[in-house]
């Protein structure tokens, strides 16, 4: 018999488990975009995503770049993709990159082609494509091979109160179970990055924890920005009561739970690598930047505690979000999937929260759609390090 934490998945070429069973018409740049989304209107049953870079990127900033698209056609919930881009050797590298999954991928190039032959050769593969992914069925999976991230928008004081740390309740749960999960949000450790070092598995993985936050410390000091105002905390985290980035840290720091340690530090998009457990992704605090990226790692469900009302979703990986907010519950009750405001009228303890966002989790690994998925949020917004050359 399956247990509470078992889902049914869709077994992926090279073992990985996904909920989702999508087919991905990828843009390698933003020239290729306006293709991309007309082999989508052609296929029904695709999904385009479009996004505004991929030009005269260098250095870290392109490696980041093709790791994001190579990580996002990589992720389980995708079962094929098919790639455009203007020039043929960059769109290789993408494809070659997402092959190695298993998975079906197809690669066009607009350059010597044109956008119409173009999309007629990528509308036959993907239709193809979706056709086979029609036939993919679910079988058994275990929460060991279920791998989570989460992150907050909107935070306000019930959610360093309450729904931050229902997450933290859900993962202390979860990981001596062998789950995989991810928190990040760097800018928002600010006040509590001495903690949030402590609470790594080891010593050297706190202080390269340090090493990541002291860089983002020097991009502030380096564009003379004395604080973070405007910026961290927001004007509605500021109406929400969090008058300080540093109440808002310790809030955010609620979602890794009392007792889990993280084992590692992940670079933007950077799958993990050393098995199950906890990791650390050095991410922008911007909701749809850091889902991005996370999705880019292999994460295939997020959880995100909001406060004020944050509606934020993703087109690769279902976002379920959470409020304690009495208000928010009732005037966005269209974007928030579970309700733990009782937690602050103690109606409802932690644990019980916490068990009700696994139960909701695991309906939403069986196919539940999620809030953000029926009302059609499909935030995907690409991290920039560098202007371009």
């Amino acid at each position: 018999m399956m247990s509470r934490y078992d889902f049914y998945g869709y077994r992926r070429e090279n073992g990985r488990v996904g909920i989702r069973n999508h087919v991905v018409i990828l843009p390698l740049d933003d020239l290729s975009n306006a293709a991309c989304e007309a082999v989508a209107n052609n296929i029904k049953g695709t999904m385009a995503l479009p996004h505004p870079y991929g030009r005269l990127q260098f250095g870290e900033d392109l490696e980041l770049h093709f790791r994001t698209l190579i990580g996002t056609g990589s992720n389980p919930n995708v079962a094929a993709c098919v790639v455009i881009g203007i020039e043929p050797e960059w769109t290789s590298r993408v494809v070659n990159g997402i092959a190695k999954t298993g998975k079906p991928v197809a690669g066009f190039s607009i350059e010597g082609n044109g956008d119409t032959s173009t999309i007629a050769a990528a509308s036959r593969k993907a239709r193809e494509f979706v056709q086979a992914a029609s036939e993919k069925q679910r079988e058994p999976c275990t929460i060991q091979e279920l791998f989570v991230s989460v992150k907050c928008g909107e935070s306000d004081t019930t959610s360093g109160l309450a729904s931050c740390p229902t997450v933290g309740n859900l993962i202390d749960k979860l990981d001596p179970l062998g789950a995989t999960t991810c928190f990040g949000e760097t800018s928002e450790l600010t006040g509590a990055e001495v903690v949030c070092a402590s609470r790594a598995a080891s010593k050297a993985v706190g202080d390269e924890f340090m090493q990541v936050f002291q860089a983002y410390q020097e991009v502030i000091e380096r564009h003379k920005t004395s604080d973070l105002s405007d910026s961290q905390p927001t004007k509605g985290n500021i109406v929400g009561g969090l008058t300080t980035i540093e109440e808002k840290a310790f809030g955010n720091l609620a979602k890794i739970g009392r007792k889990t340690k993280y084992i590692d530090v992940l670079k933007p998009a950077e799958a993990p690598g050393k098995g199950s457990g906890l990791y650390y992704m050095d991410t922008s605090s911007a909701a749809a930047e850091c889902i991005t990226l996370q999705a880019a790692a292999g994460f295939v469900v997020h959880l995100f505690p909001t406060g004020q009302g944050n509606v934020i979703g993703n087109p690769i990986e279902p976002v379920i979000k959470l409020t304690a907010n009495p208000k928010t519950a009732r005037t966005m009750v269209e974007h928030i999937d579970l309700d733990v405001s009782g937690i602050l009228r103690r109606e409802m303890t932690l644990d019980q929260a916490g068990d009700r966002l696994i139960d909701i989790m695991v309906r939403t690994c069986n196919g539940r759609l999620t809030c953000a998925e029926a009302l059609g949020h499909r935030e995907f917004v690409l991290t920039k390090l560098y202007q371009s050359a």
